[in-house]
């Protein structure tokens, strides 16, 4: 692996890129979108999917010393090494096989000598069959009644994919059919407002729990978890637990010890990290048991497609790769610190926050893959919200900010078609004016002169003009369906792949967030010491001290008024 200094910033294509900025200085997006033979070589298509990014502050030759970068970067032996099972997760001495858990059924893909895909397929088929059972009816709940509503409990990459792969499909005519009468939700936040938002409606007769957490001791999943079963049993009785909660983890004793038969949990693997989980058991089984087996696996084929394309297609047209080089190219050259994800479907309202997480654990990282401080800035600042909405909420920013990069995701049939008798176009067209104006209106932007021949007052010239030369890229999918949603998917955890790889960064671990989650195990045991022995507050900063201390006076004063006593006699008393 290349480390940071003596790596990636010394090759011949990394020093021709910096001074190639100099030269991509000089050019303005309006000029450049008029050479034809130019716009034509950025529009590529693999299976249904277009990619424009003849917008991209790039010329043909960028795109060469992109190529020869990932070249020097050994980008095609890193992609092989992560098909082939190797432990490129170093940090952890992990393999990174999510593209393991959408293989077809009669493929290779070996981890340690072993091949994965029958295990894989194994834990599908355990599922098809569970939720067949359930949504037909043939596994009851404790009183006898059809489990129609399920209640999916994890966090992070247990919580995030599964949602915008489910708001994705809520909308698909075919997947809306066979979700008819039954309800996904999803408890992730141990804040119990999130709880509250969760159970409203619900029953405890027709609720089925799918407590996510491969280890089963991940805090916030197991306090809603027991959250919930106290909810359930409070009703039903302790026995209803096994009827009405079942696990995704690889801990089957402590899934025993909680109350659930460990032949109704559900397997994932360390190969799969927590925010490429969705296609494992963690999306898997919610899904299939609101959709239907059937639809989910054609989402898992989509993102096999893209899989395979990643894998074997040249660079110059592999739909991934290109993504990944001009993130690179914009973040580490251009410099540009954001990106704005910016889908042009209501169904993928969901879309940027799970990107977020993806992108932003995955490659925001502060060394290179053997330790090595890095002298240049790695990840994206991401952020979106669905046309037309986020026109009315940031596009001000882009628009006349900063300079922010832009992921236009357009639809060509929607999922829900609407039109108006007198209305010039439809609903959804209307929507996708909206989806090619805005790239052009940031590429191009508006001139002080073009103000001023439409007859806008001087005064008011350097507030409506526009600088243009934004850049932004264009993905258009032909529908919304199970496998596009999945092909889309895919791109996007291949391309933040392409940029750690790039980088030299390990794009597969989140140490990041583990600092923050010892030091509130810390406060944990010095609330639970001050509430039941009353002990003084201490061991931390002055400023941290006081507002913990704040804090805690104020739930006493909470208590003596509700109950007339300290917290610890409550306590006691509970």
């Amino acid at each position: 692996m290349s480390s940071a200094r003596g790596g990636i910033v010394d090759t011949k294509a990394w020093q021709e890129l910096k001074s190639h900025v100099g030269e991509i200085s000089k050019l303005h997006l309006k000029d450049l979108l008029g050479d034809k033979a130019r716009c034509e070589s950025m529009m590529k298509e693999y299976d249904g999917i277009a990619l424009d990014f003849s917008r991209q502050r790039a010329t043909q030759d960028t795109f060469q010393k992109l190529f020869q970068l990932a070249k020097e970067m050994k980008l095609k032996d890193k992609i092989d090494r992560m098909f082939g099972g190797d432990h490129i997760n170093s940090t952890e001495d992990r393999p990174v096989l999510h593209v393991a858990l959408r293989a077809p059924r009669e493929a290779l893909i070996a981890c340690d000598g072993k091949n994965v895909v029958p295990e894989v397929w194994e834990v599908l088929d355990k599922m098809k069959d569970f939720s067949n059972r359930v949504r037909e009816g043939q596994w009851l709940g404790a009183t006898g009644k059809p489990l129609t509503d399920v209640v999916a409990i994890g966090i992070g990459g247990s919580f995030l994919g599964p949602l915008f792969v489910h708001t994705a499909m809520q909308t698909e005519p075919g997947c809306a059919r066979l979700a008819k009468g039954r309800r996904l939700l999803f408890l992730s936040n141990v804040d119990p407002i999130d709880a509250a938002f969760t159970l409203k409606g619900l029953s405890q007769e027709t609720t089925l729990v799918v407590i996510v957490s491969k280890t089963f001791t991940t805090v916030e999943t197991m306090l809603n978890a027991r959250t919930m079963r106290t909810w359930i049993t409070s009703t039903l009785g302790p026995a209803a637990v096994a009827k009405h909660m079942v696990a995704v983890s690889t801990n089957l004793k402590l899934v025993k010890e909680f109350g659930i038969d460990p032949a109704n949990a559900f397997a994932f693997w360390d190969w799969v990290g927590g925010r490429y989980s969705v296609c494992s058991a963690v999306g898997v089984l919610p899904l299939a048991l609101q959709y239907g087996f059937a639809n989910v696996n054609e989402f898992l084929e989509g993102a096999s497609s893209i899989d395979s394309h990643f894998r074997v297609a040249p660079f110059e047209r592999n739909l991934p790769v290109l993504l990944g080089l001009i993130s690179v190219w914009n973040v580490s050259f251009l410099g540009c610190p954001a990106r704005a994800i910016l889908p042009y479907s209501q169904a993928l309202q969901k879309f940027a926050p799970h990107i977020q997480q993806l992108s932003m654990e995955s490659n925001g990282k502060g060394v290179s893959i053997d330790g090595t401080p890095l002298p240049y800035d790695t990840g994206e600042i991401d952020f979106g919200e669905p046309g037309t909405n986020g026109q009315h909420s940031f596009y001000q920013l882009i628009h006349q900010g900063r300079i922010i990069p832009c992921d236009f995701v357009g639809i060509i049939k929607s999922q829900q078609p609407m039109y108006l008798s007198g209305e010039p176009v439809s609903n959804h067209d209307e929507l996708m004016c909206n989806f090619f104006a805005q790239a052009d209106a940031l590429a191009y932007g508006k001139t002080p002169d073009e103000l001023r021949a439409e007859g806008v007052p001087d005064s008011l010239v350097p507030h409506k003009s526009f600088t243009g030369n934004r850049p932004s890229l264009s993905l258009l999918l032909p529908n919304l369906t199970p496998y596009t949603i999945g092909q889309l998917l895919a791109i996007y955890e291949h391309r933040i792949a392409v940029q750690g790889f790039i980088w030299g960064i390990n794009s597969f671990d989140q140490w990041g967030v583990e600092l923050g989650k010892s030091l509130a195990g810390k406060v944990r045991n010095q609330m639970h010491l001050w509430r039941t022995k009353g002990k003084v507050v201490e061991g931390f900063n002055y400023s941290t001290t006081t507002l913990l201390n704040r804090y805690l006076k104020g739930k006493a004063q909470i208590y003596s008024a509700s109950y007339g006593v300290f917290p610890s006699e409550v306590i006691r008393k509970n």
